[in-house]
Protein backbone atom coordinates (compact mmCIF):
# COMPACT_ATOMS: atom_id res chain seq x y z
CA UNK A 1 0.00 0.00 0.00
CA UNK A 2 1.77 3.27 -1.25
CA UNK A 3 2.10 6.25 1.20
CA UNK A 4 2.16 4.33 4.56
CA UNK A 5 5.08 5.65 6.10
CA UNK A 6 4.87 9.28 5.00
CA UNK A 7 0.60 8.61 6.01
CA UNK A 8 2.05 7.26 9.95
CA UNK A 9 4.65 9.68 10.42
CA UNK A 10 3.80 12.78 8.75
CA UNK A 11 1.52 13.92 12.06
CA UNK A 12 1.41 13.00 15.85
CA UNK A 13 -2.36 14.28 15.71
CA UNK A 14 -2.92 10.62 14.08
CA UNK A 15 -1.25 8.38 16.03
CA UNK A 16 0.82 9.29 19.24
CA UNK A 17 -0.96 13.10 19.79
CA UNK A 18 -4.28 11.17 19.42
CA UNK A 19 -3.36 8.27 21.03
CA UNK A 20 -2.02 10.09 24.49
CA UNK A 21 -3.63 13.83 24.51
CA UNK A 22 -7.13 13.02 23.65
CA UNK A 23 -7.80 10.44 26.40
CA UNK A 24 -7.65 11.76 29.36
CA UNK A 25 -10.83 11.63 31.29
CA UNK A 26 -12.83 14.49 31.38
CA UNK A 27 -12.87 17.04 34.29
CA UNK A 28 -16.23 16.66 36.02
CA UNK A 29 -15.80 20.25 37.05
CA UNK A 30 -12.89 21.88 34.98
CA UNK A 31 -11.73 25.44 36.60
CA UNK A 32 -12.79 28.57 35.86
CA UNK A 33 -10.56 30.95 33.43
CA UNK A 34 -8.61 33.81 34.90
CA UNK A 35 -10.29 36.89 34.15
CA UNK A 36 -8.16 38.55 31.01
CA UNK A 37 -6.42 35.41 30.35
CA UNK A 38 -6.42 34.46 26.36
CA UNK A 39 -8.93 31.72 25.47
CA UNK A 40 -6.83 28.83 23.55
CA UNK A 41 -7.91 28.89 20.30
CA UNK A 42 -9.50 25.58 19.56
CA UNK A 43 -8.29 23.35 16.53
CA UNK A 44 -10.13 23.35 13.40
CA UNK A 45 -11.93 19.92 13.42
CA UNK A 46 -13.66 17.07 15.64
CA UNK A 47 -13.07 17.10 19.72
CA UNK A 48 -10.96 14.44 20.72
CA UNK A 49 -12.15 11.54 22.15
CA UNK A 50 -11.98 11.31 26.08
CA UNK A 51 -12.48 8.71 28.96
CA UNK A 52 -14.82 9.22 31.19
CA UNK A 53 -13.40 7.55 34.45
CA UNK A 54 -9.69 7.01 34.94
CA UNK A 55 -10.35 2.88 35.10
CA UNK A 56 -11.26 3.67 31.50
CA UNK A 57 -8.25 5.54 31.00
CA UNK A 58 -6.27 3.13 32.34
CA UNK A 59 -7.40 0.32 30.23
CA UNK A 60 -6.71 2.02 27.63
CA UNK A 61 -3.56 3.03 27.96
CA UNK A 62 -2.57 -0.58 28.31
CA UNK A 63 -4.27 -1.54 25.35
CA UNK A 64 -2.65 1.32 22.68
CA UNK A 65 0.73 0.46 24.17
CA UNK A 66 0.43 -2.80 22.56
CA UNK A 67 2.35 -3.02 19.39
CA UNK A 68 2.23 -5.93 17.67
CA UNK A 69 -1.09 -5.35 15.25
CA UNK A 70 -3.32 -8.77 16.19
CA UNK A 71 -2.82 -8.62 19.72
CA UNK A 72 -3.50 -4.95 19.46
CA UNK A 73 -6.97 -5.77 17.64
CA UNK A 74 -7.77 -8.03 20.77
CA UNK A 75 -6.42 -5.69 22.97
CA UNK A 76 -8.95 -2.87 21.11
CA UNK A 77 -12.14 -5.75 21.06
CA UNK A 78 -11.36 -6.61 24.92
CA UNK A 79 -11.48 -2.83 25.67
CA UNK A 80 -14.86 -2.58 23.80
CA UNK A 81 -16.39 -5.79 25.60
CA UNK A 82 -15.61 -3.75 28.97
CA UNK A 83 -16.61 -0.06 27.98
CA UNK A 84 -19.02 -0.64 25.57
CA UNK A 85 -20.20 3.16 25.53
CA UNK A 86 -15.96 4.54 25.58
CA UNK A 87 -15.59 7.70 23.13
CA UNK A 88 -11.86 5.65 22.98
CA UNK A 89 -13.13 2.80 21.14
CA UNK A 90 -12.29 3.92 17.94
CA UNK A 91 -8.99 5.58 19.02
CA UNK A 92 -7.96 1.91 19.62
CA UNK A 93 -9.67 0.52 16.28
CA UNK A 94 -7.87 3.31 13.96
CA UNK A 95 -4.50 2.50 16.16
CA UNK A 96 -5.12 -1.32 15.11
CA UNK A 97 -6.19 -0.41 11.69
CA UNK A 98 -2.46 1.47 11.22
CA UNK A 99 -0.59 -1.47 12.77
CA UNK A 100 -1.72 -4.14 9.75
CA UNK A 101 -1.25 -1.25 7.77
CA UNK A 102 2.58 -1.26 8.35
CA UNK A 103 2.51 -4.69 8.28
CA UNK A 104 0.93 -4.61 4.83
CA UNK A 105 -2.01 -6.81 6.13
CA UNK A 106 -4.88 -4.89 4.09
CA UNK A 107 -7.54 -7.57 4.64
CA UNK A 108 -6.79 -6.49 7.99
CA UNK A 109 -6.49 -2.61 7.78
CA UNK A 110 -9.89 -2.88 5.81
CA UNK A 111 -11.61 -4.80 8.38
CA UNK A 112 -10.31 -2.34 11.45
CA UNK A 113 -11.39 0.42 9.20
CA UNK A 114 -14.47 -0.58 8.95
CA UNK A 115 -14.71 -1.29 13.02
CA UNK A 116 -13.65 2.37 13.08
CA UNK A 117 -16.37 3.61 10.49
CA UNK A 118 -19.27 1.88 12.40
CA UNK A 119 -18.40 4.13 15.41
CA UNK A 120 -17.28 7.19 13.27
CA UNK A 121 -18.54 7.25 9.80
CA UNK A 122 -17.04 10.97 8.96
CA UNK A 123 -13.54 10.11 10.08
CA UNK A 124 -11.31 10.85 6.48
CA UNK A 125 -8.58 8.57 7.82
CA UNK A 126 -10.46 5.60 8.12
CA UNK A 127 -12.19 5.89 5.10
CA UNK A 128 -9.04 7.08 2.86
CA UNK A 129 -7.53 3.65 4.21
CA UNK A 130 -10.92 1.17 3.74
CA UNK A 131 -10.87 2.85 0.23
CA UNK A 132 -7.43 2.40 -0.79
CA UNK A 133 -7.50 -0.57 0.23
CA UNK A 134 -10.38 -1.91 -1.74
CA UNK A 135 -9.78 0.11 -4.54
CA UNK A 136 -6.54 -2.15 -4.64
CA UNK A 137 -8.09 -5.58 -3.82
CA UNK A 138 -10.90 -5.66 -5.98
CA UNK A 139 -10.19 -7.56 -8.90
CA UNK A 140 -11.76 -8.16 -12.70
CA UNK A 141 -13.21 -11.56 -12.20
CA UNK A 142 -15.01 -10.27 -8.69
CA UNK A 143 -18.66 -11.04 -8.94
CA UNK A 144 -19.34 -8.28 -6.58
CA UNK A 145 -16.80 -5.82 -8.49
CA UNK A 146 -19.10 -2.97 -9.54
CA UNK A 147 -20.23 -2.76 -6.14
CA UNK A 148 -16.88 -2.55 -4.34
CA UNK A 149 -15.55 0.19 -6.53
CA UNK A 150 -18.54 2.41 -5.99
CA UNK A 151 -18.09 2.18 -2.05
CA UNK A 152 -14.26 2.73 -2.53
CA UNK A 153 -15.22 6.18 -4.81
CA UNK A 154 -17.58 6.93 -2.25
CA UNK A 155 -15.91 6.70 0.70
CA UNK A 156 -12.73 8.67 -1.26
CA UNK A 157 -15.00 11.56 -2.13
CA UNK A 158 -16.68 11.57 1.42
CA UNK A 159 -13.05 11.79 3.07
CA UNK A 160 -12.21 14.71 1.00
CA UNK A 161 -15.93 16.10 2.32
CA UNK A 162 -14.76 15.63 6.13
CA UNK A 163 -11.27 16.31 5.79
CA UNK A 164 -11.63 19.79 7.20
CA UNK A 165 -14.67 19.07 9.62
CA UNK A 166 -14.49 15.87 11.25
CA UNK A 167 -10.35 14.95 11.64
CA UNK A 168 -9.74 15.01 15.01
CA UNK A 169 -7.29 17.63 15.85
CA UNK A 170 -5.03 18.07 19.63
CA UNK A 171 -5.11 21.30 20.96
CA UNK A 172 -1.66 23.27 20.19
CA UNK A 173 -1.34 21.37 17.27
CA UNK A 174 0.88 23.76 15.10
CA UNK A 175 -1.26 24.56 12.18
CA UNK A 176 1.14 24.17 9.63
CA UNK A 177 1.66 20.24 10.48
CA UNK A 178 -2.38 20.19 10.35
CA UNK A 179 -2.58 21.74 6.93
CA UNK A 180 0.35 19.10 5.75
CA UNK A 181 -1.59 16.34 6.79
CA UNK A 182 -4.87 17.32 5.61
CA UNK A 183 -3.39 17.90 2.14
CA UNK A 184 -1.34 14.17 2.44
CA UNK A 185 -5.27 12.85 2.74
CA UNK A 186 -6.55 15.05 0.28
CA UNK A 187 -4.03 13.72 -1.90
CA UNK A 188 -4.62 10.03 -1.25
CA UNK A 189 -8.42 10.48 -1.86
CA UNK A 190 -7.31 12.29 -5.03
CA UNK A 191 -5.04 9.99 -6.28
CA UNK A 192 -7.95 6.84 -5.26
CA UNK A 193 -10.38 8.56 -7.61
CA UNK A 194 -8.09 8.47 -10.31
CA UNK A 195 -6.77 5.21 -10.14
CA UNK A 196 -10.91 4.13 -9.91
CA UNK A 197 -11.77 6.47 -13.16
CA UNK A 198 -8.44 5.14 -15.14
CA UNK A 199 -9.86 2.15 -14.32
CA UNK A 200 -13.27 2.25 -16.25
CA UNK A 201 -11.60 3.92 -18.77
CA UNK A 202 -12.29 7.80 -17.79
CA UNK A 203 -9.12 9.43 -19.06
CA UNK A 204 -10.44 13.05 -18.70
CA UNK A 205 -11.52 12.60 -14.97
CA UNK A 206 -8.74 10.61 -14.21
CA UNK A 207 -6.08 13.40 -15.41
CA UNK A 208 -8.35 15.70 -13.62
CA UNK A 209 -8.38 13.77 -10.14
CA UNK A 210 -4.76 12.90 -10.66
CA UNK A 211 -3.52 16.33 -11.63
CA UNK A 212 -5.61 17.15 -8.02
CA UNK A 213 -3.74 14.81 -6.17
CA UNK A 214 -0.69 15.47 -6.89
CA UNK A 215 -1.33 19.30 -6.13
CA UNK A 216 -2.87 18.29 -2.77
CA UNK A 217 0.83 17.66 -1.72
CA UNK A 218 3.26 19.16 -3.88
CA UNK A 219 5.94 18.65 -1.34
CA UNK A 220 6.49 14.67 -2.12
CA UNK A 221 4.51 13.74 -4.79
CA UNK A 222 3.29 10.35 -4.91
CA UNK A 223 5.63 8.88 -8.11
CA UNK A 224 1.98 5.73 -8.98
CA UNK A 225 0.24 8.78 -8.93
CA UNK A 226 2.56 10.84 -11.13
CA UNK A 227 3.12 7.34 -13.86
CA UNK A 228 -0.56 6.94 -13.58
CA UNK A 229 -1.02 10.51 -14.43
CA UNK A 230 1.20 10.37 -17.61
CA UNK A 231 -0.66 7.25 -18.81
CA UNK A 232 -3.81 9.26 -18.40
CA UNK A 233 -2.80 11.48 -20.82
CA UNK A 234 -1.41 9.50 -23.25
CA UNK A 235 -4.17 7.64 -23.51
CA UNK A 236 -5.93 11.21 -24.43
CA UNK A 237 -3.01 11.51 -27.27
CA UNK A 238 -1.98 14.41 -25.12
CA UNK A 239 1.59 12.99 -25.89
CA UNK A 240 4.10 16.27 -24.46
CA UNK A 241 2.11 16.43 -21.47
CA UNK A 242 2.34 12.66 -20.83
CA UNK A 243 6.00 12.95 -21.28
CA UNK A 244 6.88 15.74 -18.88
CA UNK A 245 4.90 13.74 -16.25
CA UNK A 246 7.03 10.41 -17.28
CA UNK A 247 10.05 12.54 -16.88
CA UNK A 248 8.75 13.36 -13.34
CA UNK A 249 7.84 9.81 -12.58
CA UNK A 250 11.29 8.90 -13.13
CA UNK A 251 13.16 10.90 -11.26
CA UNK A 252 10.39 10.19 -8.27
CA UNK A 253 11.41 6.38 -8.46
CA UNK A 254 14.41 4.21 -8.26
CA UNK A 255 15.58 2.32 -11.41
CA UNK A 256 15.07 -1.43 -11.41
CA UNK A 257 11.78 -0.99 -9.32
CA UNK A 258 8.06 -1.79 -10.31
CA UNK A 259 7.21 1.56 -10.66
CA UNK A 260 10.60 3.06 -12.06
CA UNK A 261 10.40 0.04 -14.54
CA UNK A 262 7.03 0.71 -15.80
CA UNK A 263 7.99 4.77 -15.63
CA UNK A 264 11.05 4.85 -17.64
CA UNK A 265 9.20 2.23 -20.32
CA UNK A 266 6.37 4.91 -20.46
CA UNK A 267 8.93 7.48 -20.78
CA UNK A 268 11.44 5.66 -23.68
CA UNK A 269 7.68 5.44 -25.87
CA UNK A 270 6.08 9.10 -25.33
CA UNK A 271 10.03 10.35 -26.50
CA UNK A 272 9.92 8.03 -29.74
CA UNK A 273 5.93 9.53 -30.14
CA UNK A 274 7.11 12.90 -29.85
CA UNK A 275 9.97 12.92 -31.86
CA UNK A 276 8.26 10.97 -34.81
CA UNK A 277 10.69 8.45 -35.01
CA UNK A 278 8.35 5.83 -33.82
CA UNK A 279 6.28 3.45 -36.32
CA UNK A 280 2.78 2.80 -35.49
CA UNK A 281 2.01 3.89 -32.36
CA UNK A 282 2.01 0.80 -29.87
CA UNK A 283 -0.84 0.28 -26.90
CA UNK A 284 0.26 2.45 -23.30
CA UNK A 285 1.64 0.02 -20.49
CA UNK A 286 -0.80 -0.99 -18.24
CA UNK A 287 -1.21 1.49 -14.60
CA UNK A 288 1.19 -0.13 -12.04
CA UNK A 289 -0.39 -1.57 -9.02
CA UNK A 290 0.32 -0.16 -5.76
Amino acid sequence: MKRVAMLTAMLAVASLSFAQYASQPQAQNPPPAQPGAATPAAPQGKRMPQAKTQPEFDAYKLAVAVTDPAALEKAAEDFATKFPDSELKVVLYKSAMRSYQSANNGDKTAEMGRKSLALDPDDPESLVDVAQVVAERTRDTDLDKDQKLDEAMKMAQHALQTVDTDLAIPANTPPDKVEAYKGLLRSSAYSILGTLNFNKGDFAAAEQNLRNSVEAYPASPDPVTVLRLALALDKQNKYPEALAQASKAVELTQEGSSAGTLARREKDRLVQLTSGSAPAKPAAPAPPKN
